[in-house]
């Protein structure tokens, strides 16, 4: 059988699989991600008297933290900027809380406000309806159905790999930062780590404490490295405080004058700072600064290597952008993550190409189309995923009442079996 008519019976068989899934009306907003996200926007809802149903490709809350993190990882801002609405951390939680706490946090958060996802639905598609105003959701099992779709997959659902030349080539081992646990298993190796945010600083730290040798490569030349704290206060807390009362750009100019003073010139290492201030990026980019845990001590020392962009990848190494060709055991990946939606939200207008929301924060939370929004998109953390869920509750709930009653007399949970897709 040629190629296309390979196609043509693939587009059949998917054609008559959807024909056979069952439709299941959802009478509340579907929810697409059981990230901090998913949960905070179920929980809001709750708050409301809502009810939601959040559908989850993995088999557990949260399964980037769990599945898809580093061992050493911790929050990287004091607890309080990361809680998630109407609950916050216990009290004998450190100021920083590690990956295994924040997963409990979770899971706590999630039997608390009683959310039950839906696990290992993985989603296939979703499209709006403009004829009946409704959102379709396709799995593997089930067409979902509601008035209301919330897209909370986040901007970070998935590990981004660049283009690197010759990188297939290499004969060592190459890992992403989300299969990346520990260092213990490269241990007296030479390691390339291409990247040099927090990811790239955090797992390089830890290379050098177990004997290993990294080199980290500063992929676009120019990077904020700030301290983690400031004077005994968090460095966020600092910047957040005094947003209150000054221009950003001058709590930029405090921020760096202070970094200075506490780490020194990082132009001398190869860490080059932009010439916009951190928040200022932040905002602008979605470019996060590097907080400083002990890795710029390890560079002054010369046992974190900081290396020019990387030129292509050899069988053995890598050759640089000045020059500069060197042999390596490993390379690990700590190039980021990307946004999942493109690959299965359908026909709508409101997203970019890069998966990202084009209305941007603090509008961003709600989508072009009726009935769509998105949550954990905002480039602002915990705090901007907290804000989008107190925003689109509160405009669900206003629809609600109206909407339930069509609901009762129009559908009142029944499943049925849909045919016309």
């Amino acid at each position: 059988m040629d190629s296309s008519r390979k196609e043509q019976q693939q587009d059949q068989n998917q054609k008559e699989s959807k024909k056979k899934r069952t439709g299941v009306w959802v009478n509340g907003p579907i929810i697409v991600g059981a990230g901090p996200s998913g949960l905070a926007a179920a929980a809001c809802l709750s708050q409301h008297g809502v009810p939601s149903l959040i559908l989850e490709k993995s088999d557990c809350i949260a399964s980037l933290w769990q599945y898809k993190t580093y061992d050493r990882l911790k929050l990287h801002l004091p607890k309080q900027f990361c809680q998630l609405p109407f609950l916050g951390f216990p009290e004998n939680f450190p100021k920083y809380p590690t990956k295994h706490q924040f997963v409990s946090y979770l899971e706590s958060y999630a039997a608390h406000f009683n959310i039950r996802p839906n696990f290992n639905q993985s989603v296939s598609s979703a499209e709006f309806d403009p004829a009946k105003s409704l959102w379709r959701v396709h799995t593997d099992e089930f067409v979902y159905i509601s008035r209301w779709l919330i897209v909370a997959t986040g901007e970070n659902a998935e590990p981004f790999v660049p283009e690197i030349r010759g990188l297939g080539k290499f004969k060592g081992k190459v890992v992403h930062t989300s299969d990346y646990k520990s260092a213990k298993e490269f241990g007296g190796q030479k390691v390339l780590v291409v990247g040099c945010g927090n990811s790239g600083m955090e797992v390089s730290l830890d290379l050098c404490r177990n004997n290993a040798v990294p080199y980290m490569v500063v992929r676009n030349t120019v990077v904020h490295v700030l301290p983690r704290e400031m004077f005994g206060m968090s460095t966020f807390g600092v910047a957040m405080a005094l947003l209150k009362w000054l221009p950003l750009k001058m709590v930029d100019r405090v921020l760096l004058l202070t970094a200075s003073f506490i780490l020194g010139s990082t132009d001398e290492l190869g860490l080059r700072r932009p010439k916009t201030g951190p928040l200022e990026l932040k905002n602008v980019t979605g470019k996060t600064p590097v907080l400083d845990v002990g890795a710029l001590s390890q560079i002054r020392s010369g046992k974190i290597k900081v290396m020019e962009g990387v030129k292509e990848i050899t069988k053995c190494g890598a050759k640089f952008n000045n020059g500069q060709e060197k042999e390596f055991d490993s390379i690990i990946l700590a190039t980021g993550y990307k946004s999942n939606v493109p690959s299965w939200l359908k026909g709508s207008n409101s997203f970019t190409e890069d998966g990202m929301p084009k209305t941007e924060f603090p509008n961003g939370w709600k989508g072009h189309e009726k009935g769509l929004y998105t949550v954990g998109f905002t480039r602002r953390g915990l705090q901007g995923t907290s804000s989008d869920a107190v925003k689109i509750a509160a405009d669900v709930a206003s629809q609600w009442r109206s909407a339930e009653d069509c609901s009762n007399s129009c559908h009142s949970h029944i499943i049925l079996l849909i045919g016309e897709n």
